[in-house]
């Protein structure tokens, strides 16, 4: 059975929680398992007792051991492409093996041999064909093996070196011949046995004699680290490979590997939570272990901390393994513990007797399960089951399939992430879904980057699709996309399936996000996406997508002129962030309405009290909330601010056609859809009290939550003083010994595009030939504050292309769109940015 698709479990909503893996089985047979490696077939286990036990997957039975090391197995490392393992050892070489013959194949030794102390840590680079050597001296060591072509073509009965470097020193004990022969120590004398002697083995087959390779001068970046450096990780990708390291120093550091030169340092993260013992990587996400119980999650797309994660506080991690969305933390006390992607602790038992030393996840082809394995200094592995070997969900973003699904294939995984940014809960959620989003507009053909909005908010997904250069050399125009990646809450009841699996019933697609803005979003990457691939994009078209839409778009003013040149000039702005007024006549939405938010507090200095007791002997605070209220608006419900419609447009003779024209398709009073649209008006949303909230007390403190929504041509900054100072005027002709407390906590302007504009005429002319039929031009008695922010900071008019229709539910139970709208969307914006793209600059 696939897990569900969120990465973030709602445990409290489980009829039970997750179950933990069940030991599977014991293998004891080594001192203080140190290190654990897995082929197909085998899993390798290092040792304080110098050999490497192998153990069938099949059997769970001691096939052979490794031997060869006189030092502790610190690290191994295997390489399914040219199936070897590396081990590096106490001794200061590190050796590698075939997993199949279970031979040695070469040992590879550091620069300046022993003095590079202890190698504790391997990371090896498909790509570059490289191993990465983590040195107890502080240095960072590296062997190239593409100009070694002696894994295939080398006769391995000879002794071998690196073309580039001299063959290693001879050791004195190792290296020397038997004392009857009086011969001075050389590396041909192959001091040891010729076959296997193991108990496990073929005695019958003979052990090659294995090639020598020494670490070159130039492959060693000294001081890599200000301590040792315990742990290493691979990020290979497409884009490059970059090496996280992690050391005694407390610091985790990124470089860039070219594999022609060393290594460079990218960033450096100071984690202040003592050595790094471990670390594991995903995407563009590292978990770093520390020596005092922490997990530092560290994204490498803005180079910030994300979180810390505690779990045992003051006990080392001293392994961690990573499957899916679940960490598994191995601690110094024994401790084993799982994390859901949302940093929910899941599950945690007792792993082994003495300290968890290391760990990994394999998998049993054979069997079809996923195993846990885990050694410890109780000179144990074990072997715990996690269950079948589950796809993930969200894998890579999307496939790029036939362009008629696409898009709903795509907006299927997109749905599956619940990306809600007002719950805390599902923060995470709402990183993995810029992650995604990021993926997908790359495979899409967009340039991107996540841009970080500020410490504990969501970041912007920033991709940028290049069009093709105009034979006249003109700068092309440059059409900003803005819309957001979260969503609103989506409690269970009144749905009719998983808001966070969508579903098709009768020609629509429901789930959470649909058409509130993830639809939308990705009709428009799509639409770019087909332009492009077929060469017809002749704009550049940038997508900003924000993750705090649904939380007042908090930080994302800051991030934008903060990382303003990124984005670069823009000639215009799209958003599809609406829905049509009726359900069969398509819209443009050419008008929003501004808001402020104000929370009005009054207190006495009196705690709460019982009214039978002091019931007209003071003056209550819930009484002066009631009174100041009241002087907002008067009894036509208009508002009482001073001056505050003095600046209100007045309607014109078309508006009032067009007021007509709408009530007849809506069947609504034309000053109804006046009154939401372009008139201004005050609510109050609630009233709290201090207190147990029972009808004999007098409370000492009363909240209340207000908001105004502001129209053309009202300045938004006038308003805001003006509420202000009428409500503190009005509470100090109270004569009231209260205090009152306002604070204004959100606030957007009002915005009216321009209707002879040539980009308007160009998307009404668009949508007039997708539909046959003449767009109504509606407005919103809603805001989106990031509208009129970008038309000011960019200096451009804004376009606004509503997809949905009247019925979608948006922020309701069974949220939908219709696959029609959909995909006609789509084509809408491809005709528009074809129109724009084909006019002369």
């Amino acid at each position: 059975m696939a897990p569900h698709p969120s990465l973030s479990r709602d445990l409290w909503q489980s009829n039970a929680s997750p179950a933990l893996p069940t030991l599977l089985h014991s293998l004891g047979e080594s001192r203080s398992v140190l290190s654990l490696a897995a082929s197909h077939l085998y899993i390798f286990c290092g040792s304080q007792s110098q050999d490497i036990p192998v153990w069938d997957k099949k059997t769970f039975r001691l096939k052979d051991k490794l031997r060869g090391h006189t030092g502790s197995v610190l690290a191994l490392e295997y390489v399914a492409e040219r199936e070897w393992l590396f081990s590096a050892s106490g001794d200061s070489t590190v050796r590698i093996w075939s997993t199949t013959s279970l031979a040695p194949i070469y040992e590879l030794s550091p620069y300046l041999e022993t003095a590079a102390g202890d190698l504790f840590s391997l990371a090896w680079s498909s790509s570059l064909q490289t191993i990465f050597i983590g040195c107890q001296n502080t240095s960072l060591q590296w062997y190239d093996f593409r100009t070694e072509l002696l894994a295939r073509s080398l006769d391995l009965s000879s002794t071998v070196s690196s073309g580039r470097s001299t063959p290693r020193k001879a050791h004195k004990f190792f290296d020397s011949y038997p004392q009857y022969e009086r011969k001075p120590a050389d590396i041909y004398a192959n001091n040891g046995p010729s076959r296997d002697t193991s108990p496990h083995s073929d005695r019958s087959v003979p052990w090659p004699r294995r090639g020598y390779l020494h670490i070159p001068a130039e492959n060693v970046l000294d001081s890599a680290h200000y301590g040792y450096i315990y742990c290493m990780a691979m990020l290979d990708s497409i884009g490059g490979v970059r090496l996280v390291t992690g050391s005694g120093d407390e610091f985790v550091k990124v470089w860039e590997c070219s594999g022609t030169d060393a290594p460079t340092e990218l960033h450096a993260f100071e984690c202040n939570n003592g050595a790094i013992y471990s670390l594991v990587v995903r995407d563009e996400t590292v978990y770093a272990g520390c020596q005092d119980g922490a997990v530092k999650v560290l994204d490498l797309e803005t180079n910030t901390l994300v979180r810390t994660i505690i779990g045992q506080e003051g006990v080392d991690v001293l392994s961690m393994s990573l499957i899916h969305s679940d960490l598994y933390t191995c601690s110094a006390n024994g401790q084993i513990q799982r994390f859901s992607a949302s940093f929910d602790c899941t599950a945690s038992w007792q792993g082994h007797k003495g300290i968890v030393l290391s760990s990994i996840i394999t998998h049993n082809y054979l069997k079809d399960r996923l195993y846990l394995v885990t050694g410890g200094n109780d000179d144990n592995m074990n072997i715990w089951e996690l269950g079948p070997r589950d796809e993930e969900v969200i894998q890579s973003p999307i496939s790029l399939r036939s362009d008629q699904d696409t898009l709903t294939y795509a907006l299927s995984k997109f749905v599956s992430i619940p990306s809600v940014s007002s719950q805390q809960s599902h923060r995470e959620d709402c990183r993995q879904a810029a992650i995604w989003l990021k993926k997908c507009l790359t495979q899409l053909g967009a340039s991107t980057t996540l841009l970080p909005t500020g410490e504990g908010m969501n970041p912007l997904v920033l991709g940028t699709f290049t069009g093709t250069t105009p034979k006249n050399k003109q700068p092309k125009p440059r059409v900003l996309f803005y819309g957001h990646y979260d969503v609103i809450s989506a409690p269970s009841e009144g749905w009719d399936s998983d808001p966070f699996h969508m579903t098709g019933r009768n020609g629509y697609l429901y789930g959470r996000g649909v058409t509130d803005n993830k639809g939308p979003t990705l009709a428009v990457a799509c639409a770019v996406a087909h332009l492009l691939a077929t060469r017809a994009l002749a704009v550049d078209v940038v997508f900003l997508i924000e993750g705090e839409e649904e939380c007042g778009s908090t930080g994302f003013g800051d991030a934008v002129r903060k990382h303003k040149d990124l984005v670069g000039h823009i000639d215009a702005i799209l958003v599809s962030n609406s829905t049509w007024i009726a359900e069969d006549t398509p819209c443009i939405t050419y008008g929003l309405r501004g808001v402020i938010h104000c929370a009005l507090e009054i207190s006495s200095d009196l705690p709460d009290m019982h009214s039978g007791v002091e019931g007209g002997a003071v003056r209550e605070p819930l009484l002066d909330m009631v009174q100041l209220l009241a002087t907002l608006t008067d009894a036509e419900h208009r508002v009482r601010i001073p001056y505050f419609y003095d600046q209100v447009r007045q309607k014109t003779d078309a508006e009032k056609e067009l007021y007509q024209r709408l009530a007849g398709v809506t069947g609504q009073a034309p000053e109804s859809l006046s009154s939401r649209w372009r008139e201004p008006s005050l609510t109050v949303h609630s009233i709290d009290i201090s207190g147990p909230k029972n009808p004999t007390v007098i409370p000492g403190m009363i909240k209340s939550q207000l908001s105004l929504r502001i129209v053309p041509d009202q300045d938004l900054d006038c308003i805001i003083k003006a509420v202000v100072s009428h409500l503190e005027t009005s509470f100090q002709a109270l004569k009231s010994p209260n205090k009152l407390n306002v604070n204004v906590d959100h606030t957007a302007d009002w915005w009216l595009g321009r209707l002879d504009d040539f980009w308007f005429k160009a998307l009404e002319s668009a949508v007039q030939e997708e539909w046959g039929i003449e767009p109504l031009r509606i407005r919103e008695g809603g805001s989106i504050p990031s509208v009129p922010f970008l038309e000011k900071e960019f200096g451009c008019h804004a376009l606004h292309l509503p997809m949905g229709q009247s019925s979608d539910q948006a922020h309701l139970p069974n949220e939908r769109i219709s696959l029609d709208n959909l995909q006609r969307g789509k084509s809408v914006v491809e005709r528009f940015l074809t129109t724009v793209g084909e006019s002369p600059s």
